[in-house]
């Protein structure tokens, strides 16, 4: 199925300030982005950040309290834009007595494809995802990892311009992880988008071109992933590994000299005392060769010194990291 979407090099999904309120609870807060057409788009964060609830309203099950969504090129999320979207939802939303094929094959007809597309589509994708000796079975005979990729089937039977996942790699062991992302990637070359939420930054480094980070409701961080690592590397973390305990000694002063070295984020975890391995980050203006100078100079022997280009995982962790403690910050200003 296509048409209705937007051109390639368009915008597949555009998010402005939208918010959403459970009572006295700010799921999200002011949110926005937007979703080149064509890219694999993360959505990341730790649990109760409002991954969720922001696909949720992307695909219309809740509505925003404020802020609009364009889908595919100014589609209005729901009925208008419901033909051209797959959605996996974080919950299991299959039948459990209905029959393997069965199930896929009836989300396809609730899509608008034929009984016998459906059908012929289910079983094709069934074969794809390993899942073809279980298709005469019940849906509930199957794992959680299985009946996960059932969903997924069903999510695609369609073949949505658009696909949207929400932590799709839950339940799964990593062969199936794997089959998991080769069949995102192939929606790719399609020329589908796809955007999905996870809080497995691994998962999420392996396959992302496009990464936004949310914590408390709140975005945190939004880039293309390459960019977002290159950034990430010219805050200037190095490296370092000591030669003995005693050399580990001799180069503490160096490190706590604040004109060669920020200060330790206070949401980081401090290295081991007596650590021969230990990563700081550069002052501003000072370069890796300065902070080698000094170490030298004052007699320190090393056997590593390195600059550090961050996986997404410690990226995260420093972003949202901060993130968290700049909140508890505001809390402690709110209360004094």
């Amino acid at each position: 199925m296509s048409g209705g979407g937007a051109a390639i090099g368009g915008v597949a999904v555009r998010v402005e300030g939208i918010s959403k309120r459970f009572g006295n609870h700010v799921a999200v807060d002011r949110v926005g982005f937007t979703v080149p057409t064509g890219c694999i788009y993360g959505v990341l964060g730790p649990n109760g950040a409002g991954k969720s609830t922001t696909l949720r309203m992307l695909n219309d099950i809740i509505a925003p309290d404020e802020g609009t969504i364009e889908l595919l090129g100014g589609l209005k999320p729901g009925r208008e834009a419901a033909p051209h979207v797959g959605f996996l939802p974080e919950e299991r939303g299959l039948y459990p007595k209905m029959r393997v094929q069965e199930m896929v094959a009836f989300m396809g007809e609730l899509r608008g494809l034929t009984g016998r597309d459906a059908r012929a589509r289910a079983g094709r994708w069934l074969e794809r995802l390993g899942l073809a000796q279980w298709r005469t079975n019940k849906v509930q005979d199957l794992s959680k990892g299985m009946q996960q990729k059932v969903q997924f089937a069903a999510a695609l039977i369609h073949e949505p311009e658009l696909v949207i996942l929400d932590e799709p790699w839950s339940g799964l062991d990593p062969i199936n992880a794997d089959v998991l992302r080769d069949v995102v990637r192939e929606q790719q070359a399609a020329g589908h988008t796809v955007l999905f939420s996870t809080h497995l930054m691994e998962q999420a480094e392996q396959i992302c071109e496009h990464v936004f980070i949310i914590a408390r409701g709140r975005m945190v961080l939004d880039g293309r992933l390459a960019d977002v690592k290159r950034a990430a590397a010219a805050d200037g973390r190095v490296a370092l590994g000591f030669a003995d305990a005693a050399d580990r000694g001799r180069a503490t002063p160096v490190l706590a000299d604040r004109g060669l070295t920020r200060a330790p984020d206070p949401a980081a975890a401090p290295p081991a005392d007596g650590a021969l391995d230990v990563e700081v980050t550069l002052a501003a203006g000072v370069d890796s060769q300065r902070l080698l100078t000094a170490l030298v100079g004052a007699g320190v022997g090393l056997r590593r010194f390195e600059r550090v280009i961050p996986t997404l995982h410690q990226i995260f962790v420093d972003r949202v990291g901060r993130h968290e403690a700049e909140v508890a910050a505001r809390r402690e200003e709110g209360a004094a």
